[in-house]
């Protein structure tokens, strides 16, 4: 399958990616139950001839009484060079073939108290011909409230600080400010969300201890976001909650469209696109020039809870 395929590297991490995505859905489902949701699990292949060659799988929840829409997408592709987005870092690398492999998602949950989250875990190898292959991780997750609370934004950062500790107390105030830094909306100058972490680029442990790193970040999504969702999944909510939820999709949009690297890489390397844009909100609204009451919970979210700030 593969046009690049590093020696000893590729199949432990594919292994590792397939089992995470099998066990985050399945957990998914259990939480669902049989609320009538449509659930599809969707293995698809690049046709020979295609700018890039591989295959991955696609899971996706629609309809729920939970989740709106939850998507999980696997892929593992290889191409004959890197895209541009890939080696603005790298520019040793421009024009090198490589393989690619990653886990990403994004669950929008119907009711508007619970907040939506995204986690991406992925591998890039790559190199010239004759030139020994560099790999390198990069990954993160973190967590979009509608409504905040304060307990919930100290739950999600703490399993990430927990995450990252056995590799190093530096990564997690690193990677919390890279997160900040790289979710936000540069043309409002705001925040997607409250954070949690990201890192991209990041070879410096090794490949051994890189990728424990990965799998630790990976293994920890479950326990940082699903008790979020226990506590708020059955709170009453009506139609002022549920129109301010579809405004601030809006800025979810934004950001995936304008600002994500992930999108772009995967658009400009020639990927399939109903994978890419799986991120994607069912529903979502734009609001011109809206400006929310000083004190209510609304106004909050936007003065109190979307600036980067130390949550623990």
């Amino acid at each position: 399958m593969s046009q690049f395929n590093p020696a000893g590297t590729v199949q432990p991490v594919r292994s590792y990616l397939v089992g995470l995505q099998a066990r985050i859905m399945n957990a998914l489902g259990e939480i669902e139950g049989t609320g009538g949701a449509r659930a599809l699990s969707d293995a698809w292949e690049k046709a020979p001839g295609e700018q890039l060659q591989g295959n991955g799988i696609t899971r996706i929840i629609e309809g729920g009484l939970v989740f709106e829409r939850a998507g999980c997408g696997f892929s593992d592709v290889s191409g004959p060079r890197l895209p541009p987005s890939a080696t603005q870092h790298r520019p040793e690398l421009a024009g090198a073939p490589f393989e690619a492999m990653g886990v990403s998602l994004v669950f929008h949950p119907r009711n508007p108290y619970v907040p939506t989250v995204h986690m991406n875990v992925r591998m890039i190898a790559a190199g010239h011909e004759g030139q020994k292959p560099v790999c390198w991780f990069g990954g993160g997750m973190d967590l979009t409230p509608y409504y905040g609370f304060e307990e919930d934004a100290v739950h999600f950062h703490r399993v990430c600080r927990d995450a990252l500790a056995p590799f190093g107390e530096q990564l997690y105030p690193r990677f919390k400010t890279w997160c900040d830094e790289y979710f936000c909306n540069k043309h409002r100058n705001e925040q997607r969300g409250i954070g949690g972490i990201f890192f991209d680029d990041f070879s410096e442990l090794g490949f051994e201890q890189g990728f424990a790193m990965l799998q630790s970040v990976g293994d920890a999504f479950l326990t940082a976001y699903l008790p979020i969702v226990q506590q708020r999944r059955n709170m009453p909510y009506g139609e002022r909650e549920r129109a301010f939820q579809l405004y601030r999709r809006g800025r979810y949009v934004e950001f995936n469209l304008v600002w994500d690297r992930g999108t772009h890489f995967g658009l400009q390397s020639g990927g399939r696109t109903e994978s890419i844009l799986l991120s994607m909100p069912p529903q979502a609204s734009w609001s011109y020039q809206r400006c929310d009451e000083p004190g209510t919970p609304e106004e909050r979210l936007t003065s109190h809870f979307l600036k980067p700030r130390s949550w623990i």
